[in-house]
């Protein structure tokens, strides 16, 4: 297990658990009447393997300053059960609590020290089922996302134990990564990486926009893996929790999330990127310590 017990936990983190969102809907802040709903326009992405963020904007839900400038975590399907907190709930905010510490910890150096920069610190928001964010309503099942637009990473910990007994990834590293993995969507919104990338494919094709949005993730678990190594030189690891980081990064691939989902695969769909290219991205990030090794726009190892 890694060694989070007793140490500090972020102020950053806003519980909104049992709490039911105002409104509702995908929309611009408000509800959206008639059409085509958004849990059904998230099903029809899951069962196709697209990005939702792309249907949801032609079917004129979602706040078009949006685009898909956010980790929607589609290919998760988690399906939260509707429940307030617990104790192992408990337990887990003080968990993720502690890791976002620990990566405002490493990304406050990095930004200081190797870029220059101030480093914003990104607020954690835990919600049970559906919750109102600063790109619109989401649900649970969308998974764990970050909002580029209010700066915030979304997760039902329930998604947590769907990680565990559906995917097969148990372990605190792996709950870790989840986490390490929007931060980095965070890292890369900071950096303006993630505004170049949205406008590039709003100027591409949907196969196109699909592999620049790989990229992405592929660069964001890149990012996870480079904090990840941050923690082992701290101190903070123990042996096998980067096997629990690999396990989880690969199954949540894109090709094992369509086999389970419909039993084929489609590649040209790929949005997360490929079980092996989630792990070997994540492992490059650990393995170097050199953010100029997450250049996943720039490598031809970051191909299908």
């Amino acid at each position: 297990m890694m060694l989070w017990r007793d140490r500090r936990q972020s102020e950053n983190v806003q519980d909104l658990r049992g709490a039911a969102p105002r409104g509702g809907g995908f929309g611009r802040g408000g509800l959206v009447g008639g059409g085509l709903g958004g849990v059904a326009v998230l099903l029809i992405a899951l069962f196709f393997g697209v990005d939702p963020s792309i249907l949801l904007d032609e079917t004129g839900y979602g706040d078009p300053r949006q685009g898909s400038g956010y980790d929607t975590g589609a290919p998760y399907g988690y399906t939260a059960p509707q429940h307030g907190r617990s104790a192992s709930d408990d337990e887990l905010k003080t968990f993720v609590a502690t890791v976002l510490a620990d990566t405002e910890d490493t990304w406050n150096r990095v930004f200081r020290d190797q870029l220059g920069r101030e480093y914003r610190e990104p607020t954690l928001v835990l919600f049970t089922g559906a919750v109102n964010s600063g790109c619109g309503a989401a649900q649970a099942a969308m998974g764990p996302f970050y909002c580029p637009l209010d700066e915030r990473i979304y997760i039902d910990l329930g998604f947590y134990r769907d990680l565990r007994d559906r995917f097969g990834a148990p372990g605190d590293f792996a709950q870790a990564y989840v986490l390490a993995h929007e931060v980095g969507h965070h890292v890369q919104n900071l950096l303006g990486i993630s505004d170049e990338i949205q406008a590039a494919r709003r100027r591409a094709s949907p196969g196109e926009g699909n592999a620049l949005s790989v990229r992405l993730e592929l660069q964001a678990d890149c990012l996870a893996g480079f904090w990840g190594d941050a923690a082992r030189r701290a101190g903070t690891l123990e042996p096998g929790d980067v096997e629990e980081a690999i396990t989880a990064a690969s199954a949540v691939g894109d090709d094992r999330i369509q086999r389970q989902a419909r039993g084929t695969v489609d590649p040209e769909s790929f949005t997360h990127g490929s079980a092996r290219q989630r792990a070997e991205w994540f492992l490059r990030g650990y393995r170097t310590g050199d953010l100029r090794a997450c250049d996943t726009f720039g490598e031809a190892t970051a191909e299908r």
